[in-house]
């Protein structure tokens, strides 16, 4: 008789179904559960755990119970304790570098966005790109590739492959027009990350704009309010929040708040499944089975092409194209309609913006057809990876 397999998952995992009910060798038994039902009481006869970010996984959750693996299907895994883990031997993985195409293509659609409302010019910009690993690297060599001047900060990195090709956090600040942060949530220790941009890092800065696709509490929420005020040319961009899902209306409601969306950069269909693809395979490699769940059943046929009238101008060519692949713009009016919501109504929104959010593909899954193409319009679109047919 194959093992009895008890495994609890959060329903919000895209695919969980199809993807965690039947394990060779094993006799799974899945249990799909919203996030805030996953207490300790449920866990009594666990073996697996599968959540996403909002469920803590830690002492308080799995003291006591049989659960001897948790995976998040996430890149971010600071809702893990993982001292506590590895101390109770209890194996853990995350989903990383799952969604960095995801994140990158909404940092560009963002980018393109300030361009086309004049807060940015491409490629005469000096971004500063502040975590250089999966996603900082992918957004460096696109940047690079776009003529745009680019700064990295990684203090690990640096420490490693030496200064050479990474600034202080101070030179970005001197010397960027735009920061963009793509660190993990470090809470103390030399490379701390909590409020890394915060009152006085943000007094340091002499550019204009700020993103932040990273996490919420990397970026001092109360203090970005204190600088967009300042000067009516300071401008935002923000995909995370202190306070989810309740974050601070002031500010995304603020009108130099030029993208506002509800954590959901990473949310691009093919990014969450990509999410569950990692944690499967993360599972089956601990109990040394063979993967046999296969991803690309359980997707959409690649959609017709899509037709895009060109002008003169190749960033707007680009921005026509981009804009209707994923219409960014759309994702921030429904978050800034917020505005006026109490505190429970607005964490129901918000989180289920993120449950319910719309299809949205990978740029490579979407053919773009342009009516005629430039070499200035190719240049960019190869550089973005734009599947031009």
């Amino acid at each position: 008789m194959p093992n009895r397999l008890n495994i609890v998952a959060d329903a919000n995992i895209w695919g969980v179904q199809s993807a965690f009910s039947e394990l060779p060798g094993f006799d799974a038994h899945l249990q799909v559960l919203e996030n805030r039902t996953i207490t300790h009481d449920v866990l009594t006869d666990t073996d697996i755990l599968l959540t996403r970010s909002f469920t803590k996984v830690n002492k308080t959750l799995l003291s006591g119970t049989p659960v001897r693996f948790a995976a998040t299907a996430t890149i971010g895994d600071d809702h893990f304790d993982k001292p506590w883990l590895e101390a109770e031997h209890i194996a853990w993985a995350n989903a990383a570098g799952s969604s960095t195409g995801s994140v990158v293509e909404y940092i560009i659609s963002l980018l393109l966005e300030l361009h086309k409302t004049k807060r940015i010019t491409i490629p005469n910009l000096t971004i500063g790109i502040i975590g250089v690993g999966r996603i900082g690297s992918k957004l460096a060599t696109i940047c690079k590739n776009l003529g745009i001047k680019v700064l990295l900060n990684d203090p690990p990195r640096a420490r490693t492959e030496g200064n050479e090709k990474f600034s202080s956090l101070e030179e970005l600040l001197t010397h960027s027009d735009l920061i963009t942060l793509h660190t993990p949530l470090i809470s103390d220790g030399d490379d701390c990350t909590y409020h890394l941009l915060n009152r006085k890092t943000l007094a340091a800065f002499h550019g204009q704009g700020i993103i932040n696709a990273a996490r919420g509490t990397c970026l001092d929420n109360q203090a970005l309010l204190e600088w967009l005020n300042r000067q009516p040319s300071h401008y935002a961009g923000l995909d995370c929040w202190e306070s989810e899902p309740q974050p601070l209306a002031k500010l995304f409601n603020h009108p130099q708040m030029a993208v506002a969306s509800p954590h959901i950069a990473g949310h691009s269909l093919d990014g969450k499944a990509a999410n569950t693809l990692f944690a499967y395979q993360a599972l089956c490699r601990y109990l040394q089975i063979e993967p046999q769940w296969d991803i690309n059943k359980h997707l959409p046929t690649a959609p017709d092409p899509l037709m895009i009238a060109t002008s003169d101008d190749p960033w707007q060519n680009i921005y026509r194209a981009t804009s209707r692949l994923y219409p960014l713009i759309e994702d921030s009016k429904k978050m800034q309609s917020w505005s006026n919501l109490q505190t429970v109504e607005l964490a129901n929104a918000f989180t289920n913006y993120r449950r319910h959010y719309p299809i949205r593909r990978a740029w490579f899954h979407c053919p773009v057809h342009f009516s005629s193409l430039d070499l200035q319009t190719q240049k960019i679109a190869d550089a973005i990876g734009l599947n031009i047919v």
